[in-house]
């Protein structure tokens, strides 16, 4: 995804609003400032929306207002998401994302694995489906450069686990 910095397409700006989107559908601390950004963002990209231009005009004093408009530029454009209501549900739902994310290079897959070891993982009881996502993330949590194998390593090495698996 194109940085903040450089000119969005119109897909790229409504995956940026989706993605984040999910970010705070799954409890993830997303700033006023990255609302405001995203929706500046999809502005210069060509998409309208009734409230959007009112998000992405926002001043530093009135970030407190982000939360709710950006709720309303994603329900104008279509892309509220609402996690399952389980929580269980949830918690598997956000796993998907996360996979998805690493699957297709927009998420570190060392970041992903730590945040389905630490966020979800648990919270799920370790099932066995995941294990292979925890392992990785403990051998990457407990990496040392002494060890003479590169970072990249241990995260490669269990991507092949689990696709032998």
């Amino acid at each position: 995804m194109p940085t903040e910095t450089t000119l969005m397409t119109r897909d790229d700006a409504l995956k940026q609003l989706s993605h984040i989107a999910r970010e705070r559908a799954f409890e993830r601390h997303v700033g006023s400032d990255r609302l405001i950004q995203a929706g500046l963002n999809a502005l210069i990209a060509g998409i309208e929306s009734p409230s959007l231009a009112m998000l992405a005009g926002l001043l530093r004093s009135e970030e407190p207002e982000a939360p709710a408009l950006f709720d309303q530029v994603l329900e104008e454009l279509g892309l509220l998401f609402r996690p399952p209501a389980d929580r269980r549900a949830a918690k598997w739902a956000m796993a998907d994302w996360v996979a998805g994310q690493m699957v297709d290079g927009s998420l570190d897959a060392a970041a992903g694995t730590h945040l389905i070891w630490a966020d979800i993982a648990e919270d799920l009881g370790y099932p066995e489906e995941l294990e292979p996502l925890v392992h990785c993330a403990h051998n990457l949590d407990g990496w040392e450069e002494s060890w003479g194998v590169s970072f990249e390593k241990p995260a490669g090495k269990q991507s092949k686990l689990r696709n032998s698996s």
